[in-house]
């Protein structure tokens, strides 16, 4: 059964800045983490990130910032960015 990706506002404005190659290969990327049975083998988790958790995925020189619940099979995308400011925050 596959996850449920679901993109924030904030993370949709994100991608429509980033450049076009990059912003595709972050699309590939989170529908092939939603394909995956047990996508948290295949994310950083962030630390210091209490409830729910923070996951990193890396996508070149960019991360993407999620949460992943497993009750409802859902992959909710808080932010994207280059790899040293989107950390700030989480």
């Amino acid at each position: 059964m596959a996850y449920k990706v679901l993109i924030s506002a904030v993370a949709k404005k994100d991608l429509i800045w980033l450049p076009v190659p990059v912003g595709k290969a972050i699309c590939r990327e989170l529908s092939t983490l939603a394909g995956e049975t047990n996508p948290k083998i295949h994310v950083k988790k962030l630390k210091g990130s209490s409830e729910p958790s923070f996951y990193s995925l890396r996508v070149g020189d960019y991360r993407v910032i999620l949460t992943i619940t497993n009750a409802v099979m859902i992959i909710h995308v808080i932010e994207t960015g280059n790899r040293s400011p989107v950390y700030c925050q989480y």
